[in-house]
């Protein structure tokens, strides 16, 4: 266990009004606890001074209620969705980051709808860790539709163009 660690640990705890402190990392474990400075005689009718610590039981994971959208949302879902024919071409996003169409604000997009692309060519930007990574096609055709907005944050494996063959 690292040593700077342990003394910050420590210090947080001196500081703090807890009482006492059990920790099991990784196999080690650590027990911190603060004994009262009050003696017998300082307490009322010479009670001797006892700290209690109330410990609950480990809570069980709760799934939260499945959430069901208003109508309105389901409404709107439906007018975005793309219905996807089976020559269409789906280009996913290969990592997490925000999405760019255009390398800078001022310079046009990479691809707009209704752009021939080809194979290998860039089609927009995602930064992740300061990153910029050029996304390139993974086929030929046209950009049918582009399903993220600019600088729109985007997930692993989220689908980003829709290219028809061509």
């Amino acid at each position: 266990m690292d040593l700077v660690y342990l003394k910050k640990l420590i210090k947080i705890f001196d500081d703090s009004h807890a009482t006492a402190l059990e920790l099991d990392e990784k196999g080690i474990k650590i027990h911190l606890s603060k004994t009262s400075n009050i003696s017998h005689e300082q307490t009322p009718n010479n009670q001797p001074y006892f700290a209690h610590a109330h410990v609950q039981p480990p809570q069980h994971h709760i799934e939260p209620p499945l959430f069901i959208p208003p109508a309105s949302a389901v409404a709107n879902a439906k007018e975005n969705e793309v219905i996807l024919a089976d020559d269409m071409h789906t280009v996913l996003s290969p990592i997490v980051g925000t999405f760019y169409k255009a390398p800078s604000p001022e310079s046009p997009s990479f691809v707009e709808i209704g752009s021939r692309v080809t194979k290998g060519q860039t089609l927009c930007i995602i930064e992740a860790m300061k990153l910029m990574n050029e996304i390139e096609s993974d086929a030929d055709g046209i950009i049918e539709k582009i399903l993220v907005q600019n600088a729109q944050p985007v997930e692993y494996n989220q689908p980003l163009f829709i290219i028809k063959p061509a």
